[in-house]
């Protein structure tokens, strides 16, 4: 018997994906991977973009707009950094959500199955969930960047054994619906 995740938060990050000019960047990556080490949007890339956002050091990427340094641009660097896009352009970073969980008490439980849906009415044996994970998620957080403003999401979470056995889904989590920006 698997001991049931438990959802108790989730985030919304809204916004609008921006038109993006197509831009060479010195470096040769991207306008996120402006600090050496080049190659890679890593740690030192946000910690400087985080010191310009502060005015510790002088504002000089160009990410949000020339000179531009706030939390949006933050988060564009970081989300780069998890092996994301790199977002540019004046537009705000683009809608997410983050679920967070209870993790399971069980013993051997390899990661967690996220599932997302439309209905209220969803189970995973009425088909109407989504499985938003190709793998077990890893810790008691995911986020799920798919979502779309004006749509009420309903989320669900499994406990995957090492076996690859899936408990009886989470209570079911309703985020309030995307506001269209």
């Amino acid at each position: 018997m698997y001991y049931l995740p438990h959802i108790r938060n989730l985030a919304l990050q809204l916004g609008l994906l921006a038109a993006v000019p197509v831009l060479a960047w010195p470096q040769g990556t991207s306008a996120c991977d402006f600090v050496a080490p080049y190659g890679t949007v890593d740690v030192a890339d946000v910690q400087a973009i985080i010191n310009m956002t502060l005015g510790i050091s002088p504002c000089t990427v160009n990410i949000g707009g020339s000179g531009v340094c706030n939390a949006a641009v933050v988060q564009r660097v970081i989300n780069a950094a998890l092996g994301g896009t790199c977002l540019t352009g004046f537009g705000a970073v683009a809608h997410y959500a983050t679920l967070n969980w209870t993790a399971s008490t069980s013993t051997g439980i390899s990661g967690y199955n996220v599932y997302r849906a439309t209905t209220p009415t969803a189970a995973l044996a009425n088909g109407l969930y989504t499985k938003l994970n190709s793998s077990p998620v890893v810790g008691t957080t995911y986020i799920d960047t798919s979502v779309s403003a004006g749509v009420t999401y309903y989320y669900a979470t499994t406990a995957v054994s090492n076996a690859g056995v899936e408990s009886a889904t989470s209570n079911q989590f309703q985020a309030p619906a995307i506001p269209t920006p």
